[in-house]
């Protein structure tokens, strides 16, 4: 009998919550990260927060891990995916709350940190195509939420989910 999605991915959320309360936990490999993105992109992952990034980084060298030739589009929307959310930079107990509320009802909520986070792939997508990154790019950060029959979406959506 195999455990529901919700509780394998239970013990990298647990992990992800704790690093919620310090940037100082985490270390991203942004140079790894840059060889992946172009100049756009990249200004855009430099601007995300740092918690932010390890987690693109996890989720990214897990797809990779399984599957190895990825698209390069692919791979740099896995860093990408949640750029939106450094629109509205987070505090401590907003970071911590938002993780908590599933991303369809806060997707609902007109509150400031719960808002982004449900709005962050619309968000993050207006981010990149302002920035000048690749259009794929943008489209998988639009549909990681939502992948509908984008295979390449569904991919980032089960490992942003794993993570």
């Amino acid at each position: 009998m195999s455990l529901p999605p919700r509780l394998v991915s239970l013990p990298a959320k647990l992990r992800r919550l704790s690093q919620s309360f310090s940037a100082a936990q985490v270390s991203p490999d942004d140079a790894w990260a840059l060889l992946r993105l172009t100049t756009g992109e990249a200004r855009v992952y430099l601007g995300m927060d740092a918690r932010d990034r390890e987690h693109a980084l996890r989720v990214t060298r897990a797809l990779l891990a399984e599957v190895s030739d990825a698209p390069s589009e692919l791979l740099a929307a896995a860093l990408l995916h949640d750029c939106g959310k450094q629109l509205r930079p987070y505090r401590v107990w907003e970071r911590v709350a938002a993780g908590l509320i599933p991303n369809r009802l806060a997707a609902l909520l007109p509150l400031g940190p719960l808002w982004v986070r449900g709005q962050h792939p619309a968000l993050g997508a207006r981010l990149l195509r302002a920035a000048g990154a690749r259009e794929r790019v943008a489209e998988l950060v639009e549909r990681h939420h939502r992948p509908g029959t984008d295979g390449a979406a569904a991919l980032l959506h089960r490992y942003d989910n794993l993570e």
